[in-house]
């Protein structure tokens, strides 16, 4: 069976307030990433912290119904945050977006509709571009996110209009840092190994009307230097 797009908010048992999702898979990414950073008693302080424990015994299913709440991974961001300290638990939580990024590159390649050789023919620029917008598509039809993605000459904006990371919360700064890491895995798995300034500069969780991430459209050690493909 092929998955199926997301569909849309369902109604708030008994509040009459919208719930979103993403699919199920997205949800196993997640906490298969959450897994692999932490693990053993970490992981269960983690969870507990969050008031999930039962997903120590079970993970969301590997399937794309959108049954997994926006709520979750917000609590998770907010865990790592109280056991480890803001800048700690900000920088766990880029790790495990970047080992998002390494497990749902293998389990979604079916349904990238790209390959590394199409990317690898791009200029590195038109390449970022393009790796963006797929992703972007991939989260809009496997979850309630509302994604787009801007750009000026020098930056690409990655811009939540709804955003299912940091749902719920409320927070000083911008607290989405697990697409913080998600988005410079991909960039580096783009460019072949370059890294990028990747920084949320707006968050709906700090009162602002989107979650927005700057994305620098050259690499870091190429900064102030022209570039050819352009």
């Amino acid at each position: 069976m092929s998955p199926e797009p997301g569909a849309g908010a369902r109604e708030g048992v008994g509040e009459g307030e919208p719930n979103y999702f993403f699919a199920n898979k997205v949800g196993r990414i997640l906490h298969l990433a959450l897994q692999d950073v932490t693990g053993g008693e970490a992981l269960s302080a983690i969870l507990s912290s969050a008031r999930l424990q039962d997903r120590l015994d079970r993970l969301p299913p590997n399937d794309f119904a959108l049954e997994f709440p926006f709520g979750e991974p917000g609590r998770i961001q907010q865990a790592l945050e109280e056991l480890y300290g803001p800048s700690t638990g900000s920088a766990l939580a880029r790790k495990i977006g970047a080992a998002c990024f390494q497990i749902g590159v293998e389990d979604l390649n079916p349904v990238l509709g790209v390959s590394d050789l199409v990317f690898r023919l791009l200029p590195l620029r038109m390449r970022c571009k393009v790796g963006l917008e797929v992703l972007a598509h991939i989260l809009e039809q496997f979850s309630d996110n509302s994604v787009r993605l801007e750009e000026d000459d020098h930056h690409f904006r990655w811009v939540f209009e709804r955003c299912g990371l940091c749902w719920g919360r409320r927070s000083d700064s911008p607290c989405c840092d697990v697409a913080v890491g998600l988005l410079e895995e991909e960039l580096y798995w783009l460019s072949g190994g370059d890294s990028f300034h990747v920084q949320e500069v707006s968050c709906v969780a700090a009162g602002d009307p989107t979650c927005t991430i700057l994305i620098d459209k050259r690499p870091v050690d190429r900064l102030g230097s022209v570039e050819e493909g352009e």
